[in-house]
């Protein structure tokens, strides 16, 4: 009997602590550059509000980065806490549990549910799910409606990918997929009684194309009033080989192809509208947690898988490690988090994990390889001692510091960038001799760990053979890459 009442005791000491802790607000986005207010971003009109005003209740981090610059990869790494290169996941394949070396890995999630949190989400956490409460194996399970309408009328250079489309047709708001994560959102919080504090995710679609919205959020941005981002001509005419490979052959149109069939503003149009639309979703469940009865204790994050290029670079979408491609959103806020801060060090997303672990007093895990950002929520002046690193396939690494964008691609190239004085990466300085002791100092921070794509990888990659380079196992010929 008087251990039993010891054990009883315990157990009722162990879920006081747990009632005690805050909850989590864990906010996806997916395809969502740096055009939001709270960050300085090459685009100066776009309309978030309910960002803004997320980013006055907490700190923003102006120089985050994702460590892959495409959905699978990035969400993997996020939710994991351990980099691409540590996984073999490149791709939007495989599903890290059919990778046999990974299946006993614990999501961030999972290590919230094993420490007496309830688990829930919608929409698009890990890469795809439907709606109610994460499973066993750590998907989420979430609402998504795609409309099956088609706006481009001109192929694409590759035959016009059915997802790569923009515009606007007469559909409600109400009936748009992002609408409906965020009222399922809203309902979950409005009825929440459970004694467990709550992790919930809400993963928004848009702005990922096809960026479809109603008129009212279309007409946000007049066209003949609309400002375009800067481009310079033959960008990349100072970019190796590589580079140019790494977005080869995607279904995103180049820059070229929506200049002359007069579709660049449509689609920088429908991207605007898109974020307001969804910054419009993340209001409504940010509103309703302010209404329920753990608006003081519930930590907020709000981040974006990767960026998107509208132009820069000659190209549109993702899957490159430049600036528009790497940089991303990124706000805490809530009980740990001072106000109106703003982070200019270089972080990464893999600093999530740690950092919601230790905001939220639970025992240190194991394993992670990102490093917890609680300093810089407490002050945003606060130093790091690493930089930012991204990957897209084996042996394409950029590294991002505060001043430095230094790339190496997989066949020894490189580009190097002053990010203070080249903020669009214009002038690739890796020739000049002078920058050398600048390229090794940075080279120093390359992953040492560098895995193959795992089995069942959808990826694409070139590969060098003795008798030359081969792209998707067909041999290629470099001179032929066009753009």
């Amino acid at each position: 009997m008087r251990w039993l009442l010891i054990l009883l005791v315990a157990m009722g000491a162990s879920v006081a602590r747990a009632a005690d802790r805050p909850n989590v607000l864990f906010i996806a986005i997916d395809d969502l550059n740096d055009w939001v207010g709270p960050l300085p971003g090459d685009h100066p009109h776009a309309i978030t509000p309910n960002m803004d005003r997320l980013a006055a209740r907490g700190v923003t981090f102006t120089n985050a980065h994702c460590q892959a610059p495409l959905c699978n990869p990035s969400r993997t790494s996020i939710m994991l806490g351990v980099r691409p290169t540590s996984t073999g996941i490149y791709g939007l394949a495989p599903w890290f549990r059919n990778v046999e070396n990974l299946k006993d890995r614990v999501p961030l999630q999972a290590y919230f549910k094993q420490h007496g949190y309830f688990t829930l989400a919608t929409g698009k956490i890990f890469h795809g799910g439907v709606m109610g409460e994460f499973d066993i194996n750590g998907k989420p399970r979430g609402v998504g409606v795609k409309p099956k309408h088609k706006l481009v009328k001109d192929p694409t250079p590759e035959g016009n990918h059915p997802l790569v489309d923009w515009g606007t047709f007469d559909h409600e708001d109400k009936d748009k997929g992002d609408y409906r994560v965020a009222s399922w959102a809203r309902q979950q919080l409005a009825e929440y009684d459970r004694d467990e504090p709550f992790f919930m995710g809400v993963g928004f679609f848009l702005p990922h194309v096809p960026c479809y919205v109603t008129q009212k959020w279309w007409d946000m941005y007049p066209d003949d009033s609309l400002p375009m981002p800067i481009v310079k001509d033959n960008d990349r005419a100072d970019t190796p080989m590589f580079s140019w490979y790494l977005h080869w052959r995607l279904p995103e149109p180049r820059l070229s192809w929506l200049k002359q069939h007069h579709e660049w503003r449509p689609l920088v149009r429908a991207y605007l509208a898109s974020v307001s639309f969804v910054d419009a979703q993340v209001g409504r469940v940010v509103e309703a947690l302010e209404k329920s009865p753990y608006a003081d204790n519930t930590i907020i994050v709000l981040w974006s898988d990767h960026g998107w290029h509208l132009g820069s670079k000659g190209i549109s979408g993702k899957n490159s490690l430049w600036e528009r491609s790497t940089r991303v959103p990124l706000i805490f806020a809530g009980p740990g988090v001072v106000k109106s801060g703003r982070c200019t060090e270089a972080v990464e997303l893999l600093d999530i994990y740690p950092t919601l672990v230790e905001l939220c007093g639970l025992p240190a895990k194991d394993g992670l390889e990102g490093h917890s950002l609680v300093p810089q929520l407490k002050d945003p002046s606060t130093e790091r001692a690493w930089p930012a690193i991204t990957s897209h396939n084996q042996g394409n690494h950029t590294i991002r510091t505060e001043k430095w964008r230094y790339i190496h691609y997989a066949d020894g190239s490189e580009e190097l960038y002053d990010m203070v004085n080249d903020p669009q990466e214009w002038k690739n300085l890796a020739g000049d001799a002078k920058y050398d002791a600048v390229k090794a100092e940075l080279a120093k921070y390359l992953p040492k760990v560098d895995l193959p794509p795992a089995p069942g990888s959808a990826h694409r990659v070139l590969e060098k053979k003795a008798d030359g380079w081969y792209w998707e196992g067909k041999k290629v010929d470099p001179d032929l890459v066009v753009d």
